[in-house]
């Protein structure tokens, strides 16, 4: 467990997180949710994945789990590989058609209700798509999901970035290295970040 990941640190950078990706999509222009969003999706698509940061996490709250599977953010990067590419890609679609007809307000809607969930809520084992996890480990992957997806929809829908805390930016940072290292590709990482090499175009953490 990476000790930066303190709860009161997590519950604040995912509600930073959520607040930011709200007001991204607050900003779509009108004519852009059919355009391109990220690979196979499109703008919607691409936001109604991200909106699932927010809707697990009200969901799997209801949804106790009997034993920690994954101790650790990081693990859930490497367990989530069990998941295809196509799955991932059709619950983009499906998470697209539940935005409805004002995914504004669908997603101010769900951030209204999950934050103030959070608040009444300590730190229960809860069961996601690939096994238990402690709640404060799971926040985290929703934080990173957040953010990187949140940087995603800005450049597709041609805003500049939120002005994301350095405090937050850290931990999206924090989890990706250790992801990276549990994949055991943190000397490439480590190359690649101090100007040594260039990292290969397919590497990813997740």
């Amino acid at each position: 467990m990476i000790e930066a990941w303190d709860d009161v640190a997590v519950r604040a950078g995912f509600a930073e997180a959520a607040r930011a990706f709200a007001g991204l999509v607050r900003a779509i222009p009108g004519d852009a949710w059919d355009g391109p969003g990220l690979g196979e999706w499109d703008l919607r698509s691409l936001v109604g994945h991200t909106s699932r940061s927010l809707i697990t996490v009200e969901t799997y709250l209801g949804r106790p789990a009997e034993r920690e599977d994954l101790p650790t953010p990081e693990a859930y990067y490497l367990a989530i590989d069990s998941v295809s590419a196509a799955e991932v890609a059709e619950r983009g679609r499906e998470a697209a058609r539940a935005l409805g007809t004002d995914p504004v307000g669908f997603v101010d809607a769900a951030v209204g209700r999950v934050l103030p969930l959070l608040d009444r809520t300590d730190d229960p084992l809860v069961t996601t798509i690939v096994g238990g996890m402690r709640l404060s480990n799971y926040l985290p992957t929703r934080i990173f999901e957040l953010v990187v997806h949140g940087t995603d929809i800005a450049v597709a829908a041609q805003q500049d970035p939120p002005a994301y805390s350095e405090q937050l930016l850290t931990q999206v940072a924090t989890l990706a290295a250790a992801a990276a290292v549990h994949r055991g590709r943190g000397v490439e990482l480590i190359r690649a970040v101090t100007g040594r090499e260039p990292l290969d175009p397919t590497f990813s953490v997740v």
